[in-house]
This record gives C-alpha cells, structure tokens and sequence, in this order.
C-alpha cells in the first residue's frame, strides 16, 4: 500500500539558496568550445565566467532556454523567456553593470549577476574565478558608484 506525496517546489527560496550556495564554486571556471578549428576554453579559466554563472542557474529552474557564454546571448535568450526589465530592485533579480575591462586586456566586457537585497549582489569576480558576494555597485567612490547598473530583469515566476 502507497500513499501519495504531493510535493511543491518553492521556486524563489530554492533559487535564491542555490545563488547564495554558489559563492566560492569552481564549477563555473570552464566552458570548452572550437574556435577556428581550435578547441579552447572560451571562459578562460573563470575570466569570463559571468554569464555562464547566471545562466546555469536560471536554466536551472527552466527561467530561460540554454546556458549561455556571453551577457549579450543571456539577455537574449531572458527576453525570449519572460524576463522583462524593472527600475525597482528586488531580491532575486539578475542586475547587468556597464562595460568595464575587467581582465586587463584593454577589451571592455559586460558583467552580469544576481541581487540579493540590501544592497548585496553575487556575481563572478575575475580576480577569484568564482562567484563572491560584494555590495551591488562593487561600493562607491567619491559618492557615486564604482560601477553602474545598465539594467535589472524579474522574472513574474519569481515573484
């Protein structure tokens, strides 16, 4: 004799827990691909490792279609899956920073992440190759922000 369960996933505790649990995570640093017959690591050992990050969460939690390599490719693929852009922040929303050189090689790269409430963010820190928490304008200098926000996206199935 068996007796059903009925279980209900709590979508934005399952997904803000697996952000959080992220921080520190080596498993975001590759992503191999061919390139001009080449094989290569397209993320460069976490350099670059940003919008891999997010999208592996958010396809996770089937919040978008595919993982995605660049912040261009994520936003396209938000768009096509529900996301719409807000001006109000909230926990659990995915913030996109202005253009910055992050790894020193002169090229300006998008930079995407999560935000977690009270002024808190994580995204993938170049230096650490890994997800880090940090305050979600990476602080401010001279009373502005360090980094500006260029856009912030909530999916309704998180609200």
């Amino acid at each position: 004799m068996s007796t059903e369960v009925t279980v209900e996933v709590n979508l934005l505790k399952s997904y803000l827990k697996m952000i959080q649990n992220s921080i520190g995570s080596k498993m975001f640093r590759n992503l191999y691909a061919t390139v001009d017959g080449k094989e290569r690591d397209i993320l460069e050992g976490g350099n670059l490792s940003c919008a891999f990050f997010v999208s592996v969460i958010l396809h996770t939690f089937e919040l978008i279609q595919i993982p995605h390599a660049t912040v261009l490719g994520l936003l396209k693929d938000m768009e096509q899956s529900g996301w719409k852009k807000t001006r109000k922040l909230k926990t659990g929303d995915v913030v996109v920073w202005e253009d910055e050189d992050q790894t020193g090689d002169g090229v300006k790269h998008s930079h995407i992440g999560f935000y977690l409430g009270k002024d808190k963010a994580i995204s993938n820190s170049t230096a650490k190759k890994s997800p880090i928490k940090h305050h979600f304008t990476f602080g401010t200098k001279a009373g502005k922000p360090k980094r500006k926000i260029i856009g912030t996206y909530r999916h309704e199935k998180l609200n």
